[in-house]
């Protein structure tokens, strides 16, 4: 039988960690002739990449700067993607090229193992408002949250709003200069999609909920230490991207995601000392 190829696409993305994740997965289910592997592209010049890519390209993982590119080359895609706005998953299939966004599962997989199965959230906080926030709300939607206030530097609720009412979700702004700490206190849950220098300076303040923080490199953040040390529990972006990637795995194969193995390998690797991915 003819091998069958995936690959993950973006700029820079030598460091990307799925090949990993994709290739421990087709070893562990015995998916012999399967390989998955990288190409840099960036949003320009994705659709002649994907165009021209060889039939035994199933699917392609879709990361920055390439995700709004790839929701607007596909020739269908699916709800979540339409919503989101944004693809990280494209999908050989007999009409085409099919977007998803698994971005979504991820955040929803770590939210799961943030929360107890019968935690019933309410009220959230997420800081930032970029392209992860996005997955984001729609996970805290499929959760049960139905208000959650953005901690942005700047004021970008209108770019959330259309999203937020289509999950039903009443979102609020806030900035560095309220009170932070009220804020972290009342939420049920907060998500940090901002890089880790962005909060270093509000880590005291912050750090009074139960943490998703989406930066895993490097592993801990000073986010989750101080959250951990104040008694919450934690969770890195590590567990999203593991979880964005299980459901791809099953797009692109056919096949149920390994997770055990693959999570166990991708831990490992965050874990060296000399990781820097």
């Amino acid at each position: 039988m003819a091998g069958h190829r995936a690959a993950v696409l973006g700029q820079p993305i030598a460091h990307s960690l799925s090949p990993l994740l994709h290739n421990v997965g087709y070893k562990a289910l015995e998916l012999n002739g399967w390989d998955y592997t990288r190409f840099e592209v960036d949003a320009e010049g994705l659709p002649e990449l994907v165009s021209n890519a060889g039939d035994e390209f199933v699917g392609f993982s879709v990361t920055m700067p390439c995700k709004f590119a790839a929701l607007e080359f596909a020739d269908t895609a699916t709800e979540r993607a339409q919503l989101i706005g944004s693809a990280n998953t494209l999908v050989r299939t007999a009409e085409g090229w099919r977007a998803d966004n698994t971005d979504t599962e991820g955040v929803l997989g770590a939210l799961g193992e943030l929360l107890d199965d019968d935690a019933e959230p309410t009220r959230a906080l997420l800081i930032g408002s970029g392209g992860t926030a996005r997955p984001a709300l729609w996970a805290l939607a499929q959760r049960g949250v139905r208000d959650v206030t953005v901690l942005n530097r700047s004021d970008r609720l209108a770019e959330l709003q259309p999203l937020a009412d289509a999950l039903g979700i009443n979102i609020h702004g806030a900035n560095f200069n309220d009170d932070l700490r009220e804020l972290s206190v009342s939420a049920d849950v907060m998500i940090s999609t901002v890089p880790s220098a962005a909060v270093e300076d509000h880590l005291q303040e912050l750090t009074h909920a139960h943490t998703l923080d989406v930066i895993y490199d490097p592993w801990p953040t000073p986010l989750v230490v101080h959250a951990a040390a104040d008694g919450y529990r934690t969770v890195g972006g590590h567990v999203m991207l593991a979880h964005q990637a299980f459901s791809q795995f099953q797009q692109f194969t056919g096949h149920p995601a390994p997770r055990a193995e693959m999570f166990e390998a991708l831990e490992a690797e965050i874990k060296k000392p000399t990781q820097d991915s």
